[in-house]
């Protein structure tokens, strides 16, 4: 069973990576603004701020830009904080009563757990399926029901992803987002269960890419179609889609995706060439990895490190420290985790990478 922290950063990771515009009530002044950005800007609030908000919103409760800044503000406070986590439910039961089909609504901050908030969760649970039955055709309410239900409840988040799918099989953002919901927790199975939901995952991946008719779309998809490819054992697909990736990287450098696709192309390009006993090629594509520019995703969470393991497991361990060198330029955030993993490896041992053979 994967650890809390790790389920929810992939959770996080795959929610980002699938968020896309969903049809929404055309007077919510936040559906005309990133609610991701808004939920990070509620992070900044200070106390006296946050308390003039909630003033506010008990004035204008249908102004989700505010409300969606509080629940960035009560997001990480919710752990350890009582009212804070009070106040987080409120709101994220409201928002699933007023408006399910918001984007925000679709997101982890409105996410509940059953052990953190126990009867709430269900509550919030119980109200999704009503608002699913209500509303049996709103492939938004749907989609978003599934993302709520997607870690503790996944049958059921199968389900509601198939049903979108089913009614809107030319969309090809359900074949998409089924393709990553069959991919989740990948590592943590045995050699045969993970090669199985790999092939279930590209499945749905290269339907979605058959549908997709837009360049950019397409270079979005290429990276985690490499990656899912090659743990299906599809090894000359995954070079394609690798190579495919690299190619077209140039044309998006001002493109979020860009660091990633550089990042991702590399390094499955580097494990084929390590499984075919390519080792100084491996080597070579591990550091072109590392000299990526960065993305909002590599610059929070962090490079994967899935390549960097199975070059120390050859006793490579040079070629690694130069990696995180290079992977320090762009994950700040990461720098006393970098420092501990080289610590670790210049003394011959293997560090813990968790989550960051996942991403």
């Amino acid at each position: 069973m994967l650890k809390w922290k790790t389920l929810g950063t992939i959770l996080f990771s795959f929610l980002f990576v699938v968020f896309c515009s969903l049809p929404g009530k055309p007077v919510i002044a936040v559906e005309k603004m990133d609610p991701t950005k808004l939920a990070l800007k509620g992070r900044e609030l200070t106390n006296k701020e946050a308390l003039k908000l909630e003033e506010k919103l008990r004035k204008n409760p249908d102004d989700l830009s505010i409300r969606t800044m509080l629940l960035g503000y009560y997001d990480l406070k919710a752990f350890k904080l009582k009212d804070a986590r009070k106040a987080r439910q409120r709101h994220v039961v409201w928002i699933i009563q007023n408006y399910p089909e918001s984007k925000i609504a679709g997101l982890p901050y409105t996410n509940l757990d059953p052990l953190l908030d126990g009867e709430k969760y269900y509550e919030a649970k119980k109200l999704w399926l009503k608002q699913v039955e209500t509303h049996k055709e709103n492939t938004a309410i749907i989609g978003n029901a599934a993302n709520f239900l997607l870690l503790n409840d996944m049958d059921t988040a199968e389900t509601l992803l198939k049903k979108a799918k089913a009614l809107e099989p030319r969309n090809p953002k359900w074949s998409e987002r089924l393709g990553h919901f069959y991919s989740l927790g990948m590592r943590e199975k045995s050699d045969k269960s993970r090669k199985e939901a790999a092939s279930k995952s590209l499945e749905q991946m290269e339907e979605a890419l058959n549908l997709t008719t837009e360049d950019n779309q397409r270079f979005y998809m290429l990276g985690d179609l490499a990656m899912i490819a090659f743990e299906a054992g599809e090894v000359d697909k995954a070079s394609k889609y690798a190579s495919e990736l690299l190619q077209k990287a140039p044309q998006y450098k001002n493109n979020w995706n860009y660091g990633n696709g550089v990042h991702k192309g590399n390094l499955i390009l580097g494990r084929i060439a390590l499984a075919s006993g390519r080792l100084d090629e491996a080597k070579d594509y591990l550091l072109k990895a590392g000299k990526t520019s960065g993305s909002p995703q590599l610059n929070s969470f962090g490079p994967n490190m899935t390549l960097a393991k199975e070059l120390l497991e050859k006793g490579e361990r040079e070629v690694v420290v130069k990696y995180f060198e290079e992977c320090g330029k762009f994950w700040e955030m990461g720098e006393d985790r970098l420092k501990d993993w080289m610590a670790i490896v210049n003394k011959g041992g293997m560090p813990d990478f968790g989550a960051n053979l996942d991403y």
